[in-house]
């Protein structure tokens, strides 16, 4: 599932007209580029939920076919932060109601993670009679030097201690944990973290490759900037 319902606010003027994830690095929008990714890593069905200017993201993308998979869309009335979304978008990620562990990535950041690494984690979360999440963390940037959790040597996830590190916004996550909130709902992921860390059952990994988290037009140009360098270099 990639994350494509928000409003972009620290983007506009860019994203009045124009949503966020379609913003333009490298030649190509943000959105396509986690696309691509995940089709290189074997994904072959992606699920996008989109709220703001979501006409132009069907659009833009369409079926998926010009990327080598299916793209299904979870329309929302208005943006239901990232638990919402996943409870609204249920029916698509979960076959003939069976619980299923699935991938979800915002679709506004830019990262060169190879999603083929989780396949053996989603083969074992699966397996485990209780719903767990796995994180990719990264190296905390200069906007947000703190950190979200602690990563420890046993690969769980902690709310405290050190080192810190922040969440990539990529995960696996279990359609079991959102069926109990009712679709329509708003409602972040931020609880599920916490409970989840609680219960010993979220671990994480770290990720120190290229990331970015494109939140200004100034780091959009500096990111569009470096890809096009680098494809010309």
């Amino acid at each position: 599932m990639i994350f494509a319902a928000g409003r972009g606010e620290r983007m506009r003027p860019l994203t009045d007209t124009c949503p966020k994830p379609l913003l333009s690095v490298g030649g190509k929008p943000l959105i396509a580029w986690q696309i691509e990714r995940l089709a290189a890593a074997g994904y072959t069905k992606i699920v996008i939920n989109h709220a703001w200017l979501g006409d132009r993201i069907e659009a833009a993308l369409g079926d998926g076919e010009q990327f080598g998979v299916a793209l299904r869309y979870s329309p929302e009335c208005e943006a239901l932060e990232t638990a919402g979304g996943i409870a609204a978008a249920l029916p698509l990620l979960e076959a003939n109601g069976e619980p299923a562990v699935f991938l979800a990535v915002s679709g506004d950041v830019y990262s060169e993670f190879d999603f083929a690494r989780l396949d053996a984690r989603a083969e074992a979360l699966a397996a485990q009679p209780e719903p767990h999440m796995h994180l990719v963390m990264v190296p905390n940037p200069p906007f947000h030097p703190n950190g979200d959790f602690t990563l420890g040597a046993d690969g769980l996830l902690a709310a405290d201690g050190a080192p810190r590190y922040t969440f990539g916004n990529i995960g696996l996550y279990d359609t079991r944990m959102f069926r109990a909130l009712a679709r329509g709902t708003k409602r972040a992921l931020t609880p599920y973290y916490r409970e989840s860390i609680a219960q010993r059952r979220a671990s994480g990994e770290l990720y120190e490759g290229h990331w970015e988290n494109v939140g200004t037009p100034a780091q959009l140009a500096a990111l569009d900037e470096a890809l096009l360098a680098r494809q010309h270099g």
